[in-house]
């Protein structure tokens, strides 16, 4: 259940550990987050492409599952999440392409939403365990949708923030 929270938090804790012994791409929280953010979402894409039988990790076949009946082609919506998952890693890793690809992101996640609160109610296995429920689904989708919208704020306003000013 708290895998995916793992999949951002651990590699956030490394790139701040980096950016600490001078690493300078990581000296902020902001863009060590971020970055962790990306690598989930390049975890959790695979989980697109690949066969479900194919491991300890979910698969397409279980994604597929958790789309709801009223999305059309939930094999090719599956699929289409997937590539903009690994879009929106790419855009995160890029200052120029950072604010763009946190608010799509931010989209993509509410969108998303549905899939997770489907699989929850109605009990959907995911690689064999039990969904994760509702009570912890909806709170994580929310700390993605947010880690996403940081993404979006201005480089110089979220300096100003920390700051205690006003952007410039």
């Amino acid at each position: 259940m708290f895998g995916t929270l793992m999949l951002i938090a651990v590699p956030s804790v490394l790139f701040r550990l980096l950016g600490a012994f001078g690493v300078e791409r990581f000296a902020t929280w902001r863009v060590s987050v971020l970055h962790g953010l990306a690598v989930m979402l390049v975890f959790t894409a695979s989980a697109h492409f690949v066969p479900s039988s194919l491991g300890p990790v979910p698969g397409h076949h279980d994604l597929v599952a958790m789309v709801p009946t009223f999305v059309p082609f939930p094999r090719l919506a599956v699929y289409a999440t997937g590539v903009l998952e690994l879009l929106g890693a790419a855009g995160l890793v890029r200052e120029a392409t950072r604010p763009a690809a946190g608010l799509g992101l931010a989209a993509l996640f509410v969108l998303m939403l549905p899939a997770n609160i489907h699989a929850a109610v109605e009990h959907i296995p995911f690689n064999g365990e039990p969904a994760t429920p509702l009570w912890f689904r909806v709170p994580e989708q929310a700390i993605f949708i947010g880690v996403a919208l940081w993404a979006y704020v201005p480089k110089r306003a979220a300096a100003a923030h920390r700051a205690g000013g006003v952007p410039a």
